[in-house]
């Protein structure tokens, strides 16, 4: 089971957000953000914590066993600061996962004692076509006898003057494409001091708090025991990697958008001297009430994807992919909505709102940006002509297991994901959940969300008939049709089509759970309706009176201090 009591009491250590009389609450967090710092009090509360535990597996000592949980952990953090969730354990958990991954026993050792000790892991990666500043130049590491000998400079690495560890994607040579780069992990104390340069902090728009930073490495040796997998793995392992790495970004993306969400429903909720307020006005609350829907259908998606690389390996590289690609654009468009209800109040950098401009800020960084999304799109598109002839309509259902929010999960176990799946199960759950309301077997004639909900599943179904359709008439082999604008539309459309089949399912285990909103179908329809706007998808009357009773939750949870997500968590 999760431990929620871990969760909560991380939770009250950070104290109430919006409160004034807290020092890790918005102004203390906003003016450390101005100085470009992280907030000291709120290190502390992740050093007693012992927040990197977090990251290390339990074979070593660590607390990770589950990656939904991990997810849940992280939100405590991302609510209130991107810059401390990610420059304190984040970014050092995205460095050893490759580790965890390829590494050998004595690798792994030192990777976890670094982060038990509190210390910082700092990842140096391969340069990206088309990438930004972030992913551009690289490493390269000459075979030497016994080793290697590491040249190479990069401007902006997180933690690049205070890691203790370093974990270089170097290019080892190799005419084999894919196979030109290896991993190295590098304890800092034993490099030669004067091999390594550290060229100064550059400042960002976003996550203005995280030392990012640049390092030039010059003729330094490095031992053979320092190479993570075999020579040439980087590449592999780097994909390998990102399968864990995608599950977790809607989880922090969301984090932020909840206090976004949550700062913007307390400006549309005050009363002005005339006893009027924003929520007064129709479209305030459509904004509120789709805010708060694509966070639920981003939480879909990370419950699906976490879970998954626990009980569908072999098939959760789609999953994980969409996940990170499609919840930081709900996310982000939401903002966009809110930012227009929040009208000046939208530029203050300080004052009762001002987190909202903070969460923008930081958006587009914690989602990892363009060359993160074009990346996630590029991991889709390959599978999507086998499962268009092997898997749609054909596979099995996924497990019930796969959509709830608590349960056992078998134990975590990198080394079972597969970079390709070889079936799409969430894909045949949407076929499945529109064939039982349709039969009656989830919803009954009277309930007023049936027809709508069942007219949306069946919308979403004749959907993935379409996209069957159209990736079909691709060959397997025809690279130049996959690179196509056309076929990237389309896999963009099959990311909507997952996320709808997401919050069919997780529905559908919840109707007989304790939480009365996540049972009701009013969420689900709303969702469906709006995902199915964004597809264009011919759509029954808008859900008005579904609609309401979702505004009525966010106000309900604004007002009882619970999170907006799936699992309306008790807030300080």
């Amino acid at each position: 089971m999760i431990e929620g009591d871990r969760i909560t009491r991380l939770e009250k250590a950070f104290g109430p957000l919006f409160s004034a009389d807290n020092p890790m609450g918005q102004h203390g967090l906003l003016a450390a953000d101005a100085r470009g710092e992280v907030l000291a009090e709120a290190e502390r509360v992740l050093d007693e914590f012992g927040f990197n535990a977090e990251f290390v597996p339990a074979e070593l000592d660590g607390r990770l066993t589950r990656l939904d949980e991990l997810g849940r952990v992280l939100r405590p953090v991302f609510r209130r600061d991107a810059s401390l969730g990610f420059g304190y354990g984040l970014s050092c958990f995205f460095a050893a996962v490759p580790v965890w991954a390829g590494g050998d026993g004595g690798q792994r050792a030192l990777a976890a004692r670094l982060l038990l000790e509190g210390r910082r892991i700092a990842v140096v990666r391969h340069e990206v076509a088309h990438g930004n500043a972030f992913v551009r130049e690289e490493f390269a590491a000459e075979p030497k006898a016994g080793g290697f000998v590491l040249n190479g400079t990069k401007s902006v690495i997180a933690n690049a003057r205070t890691a203790g560890g370093l974990v270089v994607f170097a290019r080892t040579g190799g005419e084999v494409p894919g196979r030109a780069h290896s991993v190295l992990l590098l304890d800092r104390e034993a490099l030669p001091e004067a091999a390594v340069e550290y060229l100064g902090r550059h400042d960002t728009t976003g996550m203005r708090s995280v030392e990012f930073g640049g390092i030039r490495v010059t003729d330094c040796p490095v031992p053979g025991s320092a190479l993570v997998g075999g020579l040439g793995e980087g590449y592999e392992l780097s994909l390998r990697s990102s399968l864990v790495i995608r599950g977790l970004i809607p989880s922090i993306v969301l984090a932020g958008g909840d206090t976004a969400l949550r700062t913007v429903a307390r400006f549309a909720t005050r009363r002005r001297a005339d006893g009027r307020s924003s929520l007064d006005v129709q479209h305030v609350k459509d904004v509120l009430t789709g805010a708060f829907l694509d966070l639920l259908v981003s939480d879909c998606l990370s419950l699906v994807a976490t879970r998954a690389l626990h009980l569908l390996p072999k098939q959760m590289s789609a999953y994980a992919a969409t996940a990170a690609y499609l919840a930081p654009k709900l996310v982000a468009e939401a903002m966009e909505e809110m930012s227009a209800v929040l009208g000046e109040e939208t530029f203050a950098e300080d004052g009762a709102y001002a987190m909202f401009r903070k969460q923008l800020r930081d958006l587009p960084v914690t989602s990892l940006g363009h060359a993160g999304s074009a990346g996630r799109q590029v991991s889709i598109l390959p599978q999507l002509p086998f499962f268009a002839r092997h898997a749609w309509f054909a596979d099995p259902e996924a497990p019930p297991a796969l959509f709830r929010l608590e349960g056992d999960l078998p134990p975590l176990s990198l080394a079972d994901a597969a970079l390709l799946g070889d079936g799409d199960p969430l894909a045949a759950t949407l076929v499945a959940c529109t064939d039982q309301l349709e039969n009656g077997g989830l919803l009954s004639d009277a309930g007023p969300d049936g027809p709508a909900l069942r007219f949306l599943a069946r919308a979403f179904t004749i959907e993935l008939d379409d996209l069957r359709k159209a990736f079909t008439r691709i060959a397997l082999d025809d690279r130049k049709a996959m690179v196509s604008p056309h076929a990237f539309g389309q896999a963009d459309r099959y990311t909507l089509v997952l996320a709808a089949a997401a919050c069919l399912g997780v529905w559908r285990e919840q109707r007989d759970g304790e939480d009365d909103f996540l049972a009701d179908p009013s969420w689900v329809t709303a969702a469906l309706y709006r995902l199915g706007r964004r597809l264009g998808l011919p759509l029954p009357d808008r859900p008005s009176g579904t609609e309401q009773r979702v505004l009525a939750e966010v106000l309900a949870r604004l007002h009882g201090r619970r999170s907006l997500d799936l699992y309306g968590s008790a807030l300080a």
